[in-house]
């Protein structure tokens, strides 16, 4: 596998487009487009909270129909949630101009929205960012690179991930985009991610390909405990780079499935360490454990932990946080067998050994938590296996983001 620059245009045959429709923001694009000449096969995996966006029953609609899709609408600002008919009316009609002027199946179109809840489109000015859009999409990697920055709301960079395998003579590219900064502890976060792959891959492949890793990587991360409404994994292949077809089963498929993972990990530590407020990706390794059920529990519970997350913040090695979420996370586990250890780019350092604290040293545990990516590591010696979560500090930035975020 081959990291290479890139998000949802470095897959042949994919394109790309932003706008500023004055949907909410001034000064700045709150629409974006992914493209494809040739229709693509589609799969998606879904918020898991009761009350559900309008984008995402449209979405779901779609993909399980069946019918291919050559067009993606994104729009920011505004989440279209809980907004009844008229939301899904509002999904209907930019799918309409979408395929009016993109020259597509309206039954294809997928839509996306992300920001506040309650608010209803405003959609005239939706259908004139679709005619925008249409007219300015590009292959181009920095027309990818616009749109991903034309989905964020509070991120603060905006996230893209691309890399190419060989899957017999051919080179088959998969790319992704993603938002994501508050509202994240997915269950399938707001997060949305959207992934192009030129592949020649089955129906039944790509949908096992994400709804399998979908588990390990972006349910894996926590922000601040609170699953959005609008929460949306989509991928898309249009089959451009001519591969003998992926089927489940095969070394092909598993190829295909690892170069995946890393683009929905890459994806889900950007979302986690991104979060709003954060200064610090925090990642939490739980190993040696006797499920991995077991080991999932106790690691997501650790990242959930707010005051584990205030801890972090503050460079502060209070170990007993990170103990105390174990034992309420409702996984059993020993505490008197378990080792933790805190590691960054400044070293690494065990702090308790068989459920007791070591003499170690307060200074060197701040340097190493005062870093930008810090992991956390206990070792339960249970059995033989491990997951891994990513969440982040909790600071004063993130009240003061949400106090007033309709503002």
């Amino acid at each position: 596998m081959k990291i290479i620059k890139g998000g949802v245009t470095a897959a042949k045959g994919f394109y790309a487009a932003s706008a500023a429709a004055g949907i909410k923001y001034k000064g700045r694009t709150d629409m974006a487009l992914i493209y494809s000449k040739k229709p693509c096969k589609t799969a998606g995996t879904f918020t898991t909270n009761v009350v559900k966006a309008a984008p995402v029953k449209w979405d779901r609609m779609v993909v399980e129909s069946g019918v291919k899709s050559q067009a993606v609408i994104v729009n920011s600002g505004i989440a279209n949630a809980c907004t009844g008919e008229e939301g899904m009316q509002y999904c209907k009609e930019t799918a309409k101009k979408a395929a009016q002027v993109l020259k597509v199946e309206s039954a294809g179109v997928l839509i996306g929205s992300t920001g506040v809840i309650g608010m209803q489109l405003p959609i005239d000015r939706i259908q004139k960012g679709v005619e925008m859009l249409a007219a300015s999409k590009e292959k181009s990697l920095e027309a990818g690179n616009l749109a991903a920055k034309a989905i964020m709301t509070t991120d603060t960079v905006e996230k893209e991930v691309a890399v190419q395998i060989q899957i017999g003579d051919k080179t088959v590219t998969i790319g992704g985009m993603a938002k994501g900064s508050g509202m994240i502890h997915p269950n399938m976060c707001t997060m949305i991610a959207y992934i192009t792959t030129d592949a020649v891959i089955t129906k039944k492949a790509l949908k096992k390909a994400l709804s399998s890793d979908v588990e390990d990587t972006y349910n894996m991360i926590s922000v601040d405990g609170d699953t959005s409404t609008n929460d949306t994994v989509l991928l898309l292949a249009n089959g451009k780079a001519k591969n003998e077809k992926i089927h489940v089963g095969t070394p092909e498929y598993d190829t295909f499935a690892r170069a995946l993972h890393y683009v929905n990990e890459t994806l889900a530590k950007k979302l986690a360490g991104d979060g709003e407020g954060a200064t610090a990706l925090f990642e939490v390794k739980v190993v040696n454990a006797e499920t991995k059920k077991q080991a999932k529990v106790l690691a997501k519970s650790v990242v959930c932990s707010n005051l584990t997350k205030a801890a972090i913040a503050g460079h502060d090695a209070n170990w007993g946080r990170i103990l105390c979420a174990m034992g309420y996370s409702g996984a059993g586990f020993d505490p008197e067998k378990v080792d933790l250890f805190i590691e960054s780019a400044a070293g690494k350092l065990q702090l308790i050994e068989n459920g007791v604290a070591l003499d170690y040293s307060e200074e060197k545990a701040t340097e190493i938590l005062s870093q930008p990516e810090v992991t956390a590591t206990a070792d339960i010696k249970a059995g033989e296996e491990s997951a891994i979560a990513w969440g982040c500090d909790l600071t004063h930035e993130y009240i003061n983001i949400n106090a007033d975020y309709r503002s």
